[in-house]
């Protein structure tokens, strides 16, 4: 029984669990084994011709960034987080490095969809930006503007007691949302940042900011594993999510339930996947880098099961639905087609990857996951939804609270 082995259900929060998970949904898959999917393997091989072509045409040198939400920040050329820290006049680096971090986990917080009518104008150009390019810009002029701060004198930064005070209409208003330019799950996003603030609370922290110092501290060779710090990113902000599974006094976060996985094993039928949290632990590895320290082993942490890289695989036919009918119904997360869905993404961005990097000759240290996300399969899974859909959504609807997609 799980509740009486506690390290068995612990171990679901390290990624090297959500790609087995993954890797065991994708073997489910080739065996015609799965509720809701098939898998065409054949099909790999084109889908990795239209992700380079996109790796080309975005980094023709493949000089490519990691897949981070410091990459949204930049607006045609224009890096508006470099703006922001060459006016800021950081007194050093671990002050630069702390106001890195808030705005990080605050904005990767705030980065679920928008939906598909939303739009952010962008004072400075008049340009009218949509999803997480148009969030990410909005949640930097909030930052910006000391909306996350509870202290006038010192704006740049996000702290528990700004976060806990923080309302839904004064992220409206950050957002420019209301009813002629609508954003998905405002509430679920204020209730979030207010849990944010709760939790860092509960933890004597007064800022996201202090797992920059936490993180300096350990790196007393010079280096951190990527791992390592997903962990401390889901032990920190674990308890922020909604109320969802807790196994042997353990929370599992973005962690949900399949009845075909790891029959008999203690942990059986639940899949973790930690989107959020590997994107955020993602965007982390920079300010760590900017302050000299190597972050290592950066492969460990998996693809992001979320609907671009998800609907990159299911527009170009690697994987298609058993029943037609499901593209024209709204899936809750939890659901078991949606369970399969992001799985698949998981262990199918592995495999692209390393077709990727054979056609490529480059290793994995040279294009590591975090690069060919980037480069790369999100992009391209927004090309292809363009290319299919006049509005650019993905190709399933889900049902979504502002904390998992």
């Amino acid at each position: 029984m799980p509740d009486q082995n506690p390290e068995a259900v612990r171990a679901l929060l390290k990624p090297a669990a959500v790609r087995a998970r993954a890797q065991e949904m994708l073997e489910l898959g080739r065996a015609g084994r799965l509720l809701h999917f098939s898998v065409q393997p054949e099909r790999l091989e084109a889908c990795a011709d239209y992700v380079l072509d996109t790796i080309r045409a975005n980094y023709p040198t493949l000089d490519i960034p990691f897949h981070a939400r410091w990459r949204h920040f930049v607006l045609a050329g224009d890096d508006r987080w470099q703006r922001l820290d060459a006016s800021a006049g950081f007194a050093n680096p671990a002050a630069r490095g702390r106001a890195a971090y808030d705005l990080a986990v605050v904005s990767v917080l705030l980065d679920a969809g928008a939906g598909p009518d939303w739009r952010y104008r962008d004072a400075a150009t008049g340009r009218e930006i949509g999803r997480s390019e148009g969030l990410a810009l909005a949640s930097l002029d909030m930052f910006a503007a000391g909306l996350f701060s509870s202290d006038p004198a010192d704006p740049l930064r996000a702290d528990a007691v700004g976060l806990k005070r923080l309302d839904a209409a004064a992220l409206a208003q950050g957002f420019q949302a209301g009813p002629e330019n609508p954003l998905l799950a405002l509430e679920g996003r204020a209730a979030l940042l207010n849990r944010l603030g709760e939790e860092l609370e509960r933890q004597g922290l007064s800022r996201p900011g202090a797992l920059f110092d936490r993180f300096a501290g350990e790196a007393d060779t010079g280096t951190l594993r990527a791992a390592h710090m997903l962990g401390e990113v889901l032990a920190t902000f674990g308890g922020i999510w909604p109320s969802r599974l807790t196994v042997a006094g353990v929370a599992l976060g973005d962690t949900w339930r399949h009845p075909l996985i790891a029959p008999g094993e203690v942990t059986e039928g639940l899949v973790p996947f930690h989107k959020l949290s590997q994107w955020l632990t993602y965007s982390l590895i920079e300010p760590l880098q900017w302050a000299g320290i190597a972050v290592v082993d950066i492969d460990d942490l998996t693809g992001l099961p979320e609907y671009r890289n998800g609907g990159l695989f299911l527009d170009l036919g690697v994987i298609a639905l058993k029943d037609e009918a499901d593209r024209t119904k709204a899936h809750e997360v939890s659901s078991p087609l949606v369970v399969e869905w992001r799985a698949l993404t998981v262990a199918l961005l592995d495999e692209v990857g390393a077709v990727i990097r054979q056609r490529l000759g480059r290793s994995r240290e040279e294009l590591p996951l975090a690069k060919v996300l980037e480069g790369g399969t999100w992009a391209a899974g927004r090309r292809i939804a363009r290319e299919k859909r006049v509005d650019g959504g993905p190709p399933l609807a889900i049902v979504s609270d502002g904390t998992v997609f």
